[in-house]
């Protein structure tokens, strides 16, 4: 193993995602969490405001949207990645 890795330059894993290829990283997680809540968050804004009319309304509909569902949508990530079914 040593040898390995000076003869063959082999580098040791730094950590389990580097080994295993099924999980990700909390940090995509995160980047997927929010990139997906900005699609959502607009189109709440946009329907809020159809349906009230008021943007200070719809603004205030898609702020406390755009929180909330960042983070159900980050657990909601986490425990699938957890999940070996269909990988």
């Amino acid at each position: 193993m040593i040898i390995d890795q000076l003869i063959l330059g082999k580098k040791t894993p730094k950590s389990k995602f580097d080994t295993d290829k099924k999980s990700e990283r909390p940090i995509r997680s995160i980047a997927k969490a929010v990139s997906w809540r900005v699609i959502g968050t607009l189109d709440t804004l946009l329907i809020s405001y159809v349906l009230t009319g008021e943007v200070a309304i719809a603004a205030s509909i898609a702020s406390i949207d755009f929180v909330t569902k960042m983070f159900l949508y980050f657990f909601h990530e986490r425990i699938w990645n957890k999940i070996n079914w269909g990988k």
